[in-house]
């Protein structure tokens, strides 16, 4: 998998810009607050036409535009492909394929893929359970057109019965058993997925980790969901109906919460280090090894599916790490597409015979 081509209209900092990829190592350098992380955040819009850094499409768009627009030149599968995503206010995203509109965004999934590491990524380890749950979303938005569609339908349920809950209006009850069951509905069918590749990601980044760590330390991931789930890879049936004995019985906490108590909306992976929670105890290095296994991890599934590696996005990381962490991701990395940002052009350059690309003010050079 790689990008040969990208343009961009009216996207955060480019006003009109085409930029040209190597199918190697790509090294894109600058000060900061110059773009070089809103190039990357348009490469991996293309995975799935959503942003890892906003849920707002209208703040991508140029301060004093209407509307922005992404074409990408790629090969994907063996052959060359073109996509073109456009959206602004008022109007609906249009997503185009080869020439052809897709009905959905979801139907995206599987036509280009790209794993993206950031500083940010920590928080997978450190922070809240929502960090943990869009690792695996992401992977499977990306495998699965199916599981992207199921997952939009499961948040608008989730948002409507979140409303009703929080107004209270007793005339909407009924509705409020509609939003509940629905929700049951597509969240047996997340789980389904959730379960299988948890079970993937846990198997890969066990090796990666060991292996990086040098023997010493071990990293396990457990998928935890709903609790009246007794196993997580039963037929959706199964897993529907023990979510609808679960809803049922919080429906009068619910109500008087005011908001959803049951759902695998609060899904989370247990990762531990060595036995022990690593959200809880894990030290900085640690958590940094562990957030890296588990990226590499998601890169390694993604190619097992497709048959190519994604392309491989590093979002200003290199210099969050020790040498040995730098040279183990750099090392791990040399077989597929890279698009690297950092600040130090020549270190990195030397590292790995990438080449490089200048940006500043919103424009992209090369060097040389």
């Amino acid at each position: 998998m790689r990008i040969d081509r990208l343009r961009l209209i009216n996207f955060r900092t480019y006003a009109d810009q085409t930029i040209e990829f190597s199918d190697g190592i790509n090294v894109i350098t600058g000060k900061n607050a110059q773009g070089k992380t809103n190039l990357l955040e348009a490469v991996h819009y293309l995975t799935g036409g959503f942003s890892f850094r906003t849920v707002s499409d209208r703040e991508m768009i140029s301060f004093g535009e209407d509307a922005a627009e992404l074409t990408a030149s790629i090969n994907g599968n063996g052959r060359d492909q073109t996509i073109q995503i456009s959206f602004g206010a008022g109007r609906k995203k249009r997503t185009i394929v080869n020439g052809v509109r897709l009905k959905s965004v979801s139907e995206l999934a599987g036509k280009f893929t790209a794993v993206l590491f950031c500083p940010d990524d920590l928080a997978i380890i450190q922070s809240a359970p929502a960090y943990r749950r869009r690792l695996l979303d992401g992977c499977l938005c990306q495998m699965r057109p199916r599981y992207a569609a199921v997952l939009s339908e499961y948040r608008r349920l989730y948002e409507g019965k979140a409303r009703i809950l929080k107004d209270r209006d007793e005339r909407m009850r009924p509705l409020l058993e509609e939003y509940s069951e629905g929700m049951c509905r597509t969240g047996a069918v997340l789980i389904h997925y959730r379960a299988r590749i948890s079970e993937l990601l846990a198997q890969i980044a066990e090796e990666t980790h060991r292996d990086f760590s040098g023997g010493a330390e071990k990293l396990t991931v457990e998928y935890r969901t709903v609790g009246t789930v007794t196993d997580p890879q039963a037929q959706s049936t199964a897993v529907y109906e023990q979510l609808l004995a679960h809803m049922t019985g919080h429906r009068e906490a619910e109500w008087a919460a005011g908001r959803c108590l049951s759902g695998v909306h609060k899904d989370d992976l247990l990762i531990s280090v060595n036995g022990r929670d690593a959200r809880r105890y894990a030290s900085q290095g640690q958590a940094r090894t562990a957030a890296i296994s588990l990226k590499m991890a998601e890169r390694e599934i993604l190619k097992r599916d497709t048959g190519e590696y994604p392309v491989l996005l590093l979002d200003d990381v290199l210099s969050e790490l020790d040498p040995m962490r730098q040279d183990y991701i750099l090392n791990r990395s040399g077989t597929g597409q890279v698009l690297i940002t950092c600040c130090e052009e020549q270190a990195v350059a030397e590292k790995t015979g990438g080449r490089i690309l200048r940006v500043a003010d919103g424009t992209v050079t090369e060097a040389g």
